[in-house]
């Protein structure tokens, strides 16, 4: 609960008497009341909001309005873009104009939702389930091949078969990356992060043939086992450029409320490797905003489609 008012302890009433409710109060923020006094944990205060959602890992935030000021409340949904919280408001009546908002009665109190956390309840379990038993199936039917691939990556280039890099994913978490190494072993020692372009001069003879059929991103299916990633999602960036990026486009961490993919929206659109990041972020958010399992089918498809292609 961020903010305090004269309906503060009425919320607080109803979460704590109704256990059924579906949310559990984690605590308060506030500036102008003692926690102690209303019988909740005081979190801190309003412009620790991320770090306070991180530490106590909270899915849904409930603002109190006007006693949180606009300019406040548009702050928390900027520092907040990256993480996959529900934010709510709870308005006066003279702020809203039933009809005009998504308004909606939680035990009696007016909410207005403003963002919601997407790929939640069945559908959500739904998505992990077929990443779950996808991933396990490639891995069975694909192992002869994958290893075939390993074993001529070993004999043709030195170094490891399989290259890891750091990649955000979802909530900014950071985690370890697989794929066939189709570069140098030390493609990256003079140029650092960089995207690798079509006729990227590192790129090795049988890494050329295995990112045109993309054949490179097979190890991945570990990934999405792990939970790491799911099969469809926004790409997941290289750490280091996170902040370049988010500092630059707006909205760039929206991506990060969900598990990045294998492919994406953006990817069976055309917009992959060194293409426009403005226009892959606006498909990735249209992805997240309309996102469906039906979506999720539609981009598979499409992405077995283009690889037939080549």
């Amino acid at each position: 609960l961020i903010g305090y008012d004269a309906r503060s302890e009425q919320f607080i009433n109803t979460l704590q008497t109704k256990p059924n409710s579906g949310y559990e109060l984690v605590g308060i923020v506030t500036e102008t009341a003692d926690a102690d006094d209303l019988g909740v944990q005081y979190l801190g205060e309003g412009q620790n909001i991320l770090e306070i959602v991180q530490k106590h890992r909270l899915d849904t935030l409930f603002i109190l309005s006007p006693a949180v000021p606009n300019d406040a409340i548009l702050q928390i949904l900027h520092v907040c873009e990256g993480v996959p919280v529900q934010i709510n408001v709870l308005p006066e009546l003279s702020e809203f104009i039933i009809g005009g908002n998504a308004i909606t009665l939680f035990e009696g109190i007016p909410v207005l939702q403003l963002r919601e956390t997407p790929m939640q309840g069945v559908s959500g379990i739904v998505k992990r389930l077929i990443d779950i038993v996808f991933s396990l199936f490639a891995l069975i039917v694909l192992s002869p091949l994958m290893l075939t691939i390993a074993v001529i990556i070993r004999l043709t280039s030195p170094g490891k078969a399989i290259f890891r890099q750091e990649r955000v994913g979802r909530a900014g978490k950071p985690f370890r990356i697989y794929k066939f190494r189709s570069m140098r072993a030390d493609a990256e020692y003079n140029v650092g992060h960089v995207w690798a372009e079509t006729d990227d001069p590192r790129q090795t003879s049988l890494g050329k043939f295995l990112r045109r059929w993309s054949l490179d991103e097979l190890p991945q299916f570990f990934n999405v086992l792990k939970g790491d990633m799911s099969l469809v999602g926004p790409r997941p960036e290289m750490s280091g450029l996170i902040d370049t990026f988010s500092e630059s486009i707006p909205h760039y961490l929206a991506r990060q409320r969900v598990k990045s993919g294998m492919t994406g929206w953006a990817q069976v659109n055309g917009l992959r490797g060194n293409t426009s990041l403005e226009e892959r972020i606006s498909y990735d958010r249209y992805y997240i905003e309309n996102w469906s399992l039906a979506l999720d089918i539609k981009i598979i498809l499409k992405t077995l489609w283009a690889i037939k292609k080549g």
